[in-house]
């Protein structure tokens, strides 16, 4: 399945990415932060053994096996220095490619494959959290639009991940060994299941670890205690659940976890800066204002969303919803409002300025789950929404009256629908991508009722005669997902119909 997607905007992408360089600094990086690691999870294992008990089994062992004592085989102490994950490759001669081995007389297939690394300034590249049979990983897709007018898109590289990911967002700030450069950077923040941010450099292939973790967690005073999960101010004790990178204070990330915190983090120093635990239940959604830098909007499973300043938390204004909280989106062409999205089919439209006050409009937009959301930045009133019941649908909420424009059952390319993203640089390419395990890039564009609806908002809907509607998707061998993987409800598109809206007194009709 993919749990999230994240564009990367044309030319932020090295040209050129760089090769893994394991030289003695970045050795000595990741033997630290792998034998800490080890060590933790070593501690866990002789926890886990110790509460279950040691069975008390009388032995019966052969007395010519005796004398190996294979019975506390497991509890040998080995002798001198502790060997770590990397305790063997020092002193060994490393080389980035085959070609500067002197011994290896083959090319490596990189090597003759080279130009398909090669990032034009044309390009897009996509970000997918993606896990396949318990292993998780991001896939980094390179998008080329203009391939014979019809899009073409192919994994580019990829990254190992620790655990389940929940979240992607993209910065520019630089960390970790990169980060004397003073250009512009090309990194991802993932929050997954475990309580760490990993932030990773898109512009380097065969990373091995990191460039950062934010909220590493110390280790306990006892040998053996469990770690607290009790909410605090300088990390997280649960699953990270989303992150939101101020694009103003370039260096200020924030996140929102299950141990029903938001932090902020510090870059520069990676450290957590301000926490904030004005939600009492697992927070969701997190996002900043467009235009007032320090504003921020928060929704949880408490069934509420708060907006306040993060300079003045404790002046918050707050909002009572009736589910839980899905996705949270400011409106990009008005910044004093904001869309948020919940488990039970509704997406409200709220003013910022009027904590507590009925939404502006209620549209009630799928059956099930509105569990993906975005806006467009480039029309205004054009919005659309992924659900769990397998559908995509492109709405008009201009002058706050929604009306459907079009809808797209994708149960049997992408199942249910986790998350929707719209291209910076190609405002009409929608990236879906869901329980499937699939991406798949629709041109909404190529649509004539979005044409229609949308027609003098946009030279580039006016632009665009197509015949018919262009999906760029992966070709896969794999067969098919069953019904259950699948899982999601059968929408009969005849019975589809334009959804009811209400006005300002929040009355559904």
């Amino acid at each position: 399945m993919i749990s999230a997607l994240q564009w990367v905007r044309r030319g932020a992408a090295q040209a050129k990415p760089d090769k893994y360089d394991l030289d003695e600094k970045e050795f000595n990086r990741i033997n630290e932060f792998a034998s800490q690691h080890l060590a933790d999870a070593k501690e866990d294992l002789e926890a886990a053994r110790k509460a279950e008990g040691k069975m008390d089994v009388e032995s019966n062992t052969d007395p010519e096996l005796a004398e190996y004592n294979l019975d506390d085989y497991d509890e040998e102490k080995p002798q001198g220095q502790v060997a770590t994950v990397f305790s063997n490759l020092k002193g060994l001669t490393y080389y980035t490619s085959n070609r500067e081995d002197p011994y290896i007389t083959l090319r490596d297939e990189e090597d003759e494959d080279a130009g398909d690394l090669l990032i034009q300034p044309t390009d897009n590249l996509l970000l997918a959290a993606k896990t396949e049979d318990d292993i998780s990983h991001l896939e980094i897709y390179l998008y080329d639009e203009s391939a014979d007018n019809e899009g073409n898109m192919y994994v580019h590289h990829d990254i190992m991940l620790p655990a389940f990911p929940l979240c992607l967002e993209w910065l520019d700030f630089r960390v970790g060994r990169k980060s004397s450069l003073e250009t512009p950077g090309n990194y991802v923040a993932i929050g997954t299941f475990d309580t760490e941010i990993e932030i990773w450099d898109l512009d380097t292939i065969d990373n091995m670890y990191p460039d950062a973790v934010l909220g590493s967690q110390p280790k306990p005073k006892k040998k053996g205690a469990k770690r607290s999960k009790k909410a605090n101010n300088e990390y997280h004790t649960d699953a990270v659940m989303a992150l939101a990178w101020n694009k103003q204070h370039r260096n200020i990330l924030a996140s929102a976890s299950a141990d029903t915190t938001v932090k902020l983090w510090d870059l520069k120093t990676q450290q957590c800066a301000h926490s904030f635990n004005h939600h009492s239940d697992k927070v969701q959604a997190i996002a900043w204002n467009p235009i007032e830098a320090t504003a921020m909007a928060t929704g949880s499973y408490d069934k509420t969303v708060a907006v306040f300043d993060s300079r003045a938390p404790d002046a918050r204004a707050t909002w009572k919803l009736q589910a839980d909280v899905e996705c949270l989106r400011w409106d990009p062409h008005d910044a004093n409002c904001f869309y948020v999205s919940t488990d039970d089919g509704m997406v409200q439209y709220f003013d910022g300025r009027q904590g507590g006050a009925q939404p502006v409009f209620r549209l009630h937009a799928h059956d099930k789950a509105v569990s993906a959301l975005d806006i467009n930045t480039t029309i205004r009133g054009c919005i659309v929404t992924g659900s769990t019941d397998g559908s995509v649908k492109v709405w008009d909420v201009n002058e706050n009256r929604p009306s459907m424009i079009t809808s797209r059952n994708v149960k049997s390319d992408i199942g249910q629908v986790f998350s929707i993203t719209f291209c910076p640089d190609a405002p009409f390419n929608l990236a879906m991508a869901g329980s499937a395990g699939k991406v798949n890039i629709w041109d909404i564009a190529t649509n004539a009722g979005v044409r229609r609806a949308f027609e003098g908002r946009s030279a580039i809907v006016a632009s665009t005669n197509a015949e018919t509607e262009r999906v760029v998707a992966i070709p896969s061998d794999d067969e098919p997902e069953s019904e259950e993987d699948m899982d999601g409800a059968e929408i009969d598109m005849d019975d589809v119909a334009e959804s009811d809206y209400e006005e300002e007194s929040g009355d559904d009709v």
